[in-house]
């Protein structure tokens, strides 16, 4: 029987750890730019020296970021370390690049509505969402439809950074669009069940253990995208949910629409959330856990706040 090649073996630690496609993706990317950087040598022939080499070629070359340079030593640490079982002293030893520390773009209540009002359809109401919630946009758009709780005005974010489940706020003035998106939402659903499709991806063994939930009403997309594609690992054709790309460039010209030209993003979101709750009073700590940070001095990058009472937190989309 034959080995299996390198990038297959680096795919499959990735799954067995439960990395998503798209760090799998990069992770595999950066490898074979550190492999067909050193002339196709195998990285078991290397060390560190090969590393700090590339990283180096990264920084001064290429001149990437700190961040995009600590992303490529990641990938290759994980093929070192999970894929070629090599945990060496020399790795521990290996200077990640220092990020910058940079204050956030946060820009005016009215700045933002009137962004948002020049944002229309579905993009607009995720974007009103990203503003109103805090959410990262990789969190909103991977919501499902049981992740909506309109009784409690809560959003559960499954899965966020660090692999956590968190509980953040949906505004109260976006139920009424919400209730008429799921429905037209569920109008689709029924179609692509007539037609044999509208299964939808579930994470880890999930299919396996409820062999018929992938169907089901709840598990959906929130945010489903208009056309099916094909699962780059199953091969099953579903409809995934909305690109991000999608949202990015919706916002972008949103602000542009606006006037507004300084460095904006779906990230603006969550940083004028964050820092509009600040002023308004709300406790350091709740902002903290709405955000899902891990540590409050990364809450605390926002703004000095005097300590008051979190509870019965209010959107700031709600005005």
């Amino acid at each position: 029987m034959h080995k299996p090649r390198l990038m297959d073996q680096a795919r499959g630690e990735l799954r067995v750890r439960h990395y998503s496609y798209r760090t799998e993706e990069t992770y595999v990317q950066w490898i074979k730019r550190f492999i067909f950087f050193h002339n196709k040598r195998h990285p078991a022939e290397m060390g560190e020296a090969e590393i700090t080499a590339f990283l180096n070629h990264l920084a001064v070359n290429k001149l990437v970021s700190a961040s995009t340079q600590n992303q490529a030593l990641s990938a290759i640490l994980f093929l070192y370390k999970q894929v070629l079982k090599q945990d060496l002293a020399w790795m521990d030893d290996i200077v990640r690049a220092k990020r910058p520390h940079r204050r956030p773009v946060v820009l005016p209540r009215g700045e933002v509505q009137r962004m948002l009002a020049l944002i229309h359809g579905t993009n607009g109401l995720v974007a009103e969402l990203l503003y109103g919630s805090g959410m990262r946009l990789m969190e909103c758009l991977r919501l499902r439809i049981k992740d909506l709780d309109f009784d409690y005005q809560q959003i559960t974010v499954r899965e966020g950074k660090g692999n956590k489940d968190r509980v953040t706020v949906l505004p109260a003035s976006l139920v009424p669009r919400l209730q008429g998106h799921l429905r037209r939402v569920k109008a689709l659903h029924d179609t692509d069940l007539a037609q044999g499709y509208g299964h939808v991806y579930l994470p880890f063994a999930l299919a396996r253990k409820y062999p018929h939930a992938d169907g089901e009403w709840a598990w959906q997309y929130l945010f489903p995208s208009r056309n099916r594609s094909c699962d780059p690992r199953s091969g099953a054709v579903r409809r995934h949910h909305l690109s991000e790309k999608n949202i990015q460039r919706a916002i972008r010209a949103g602000a542009h629409a606006a006037g507004i030209f300084k460095p904006f993003g779906s990230h603006t979101m969550r940083h004028c959330f964050a820092t509009q709750l600040l002023e308004d009073g709300y406790d350091i700590r709740t902002v903290q856990e709405l955000l899902g940070h891990k540590d409050v001095k990364t809450t605390m990058i926002y703004t000095h706040v005097l300590n008051r009472g979190g509870h019965g937190v209010k959107s700031p989309l709600d005005g």
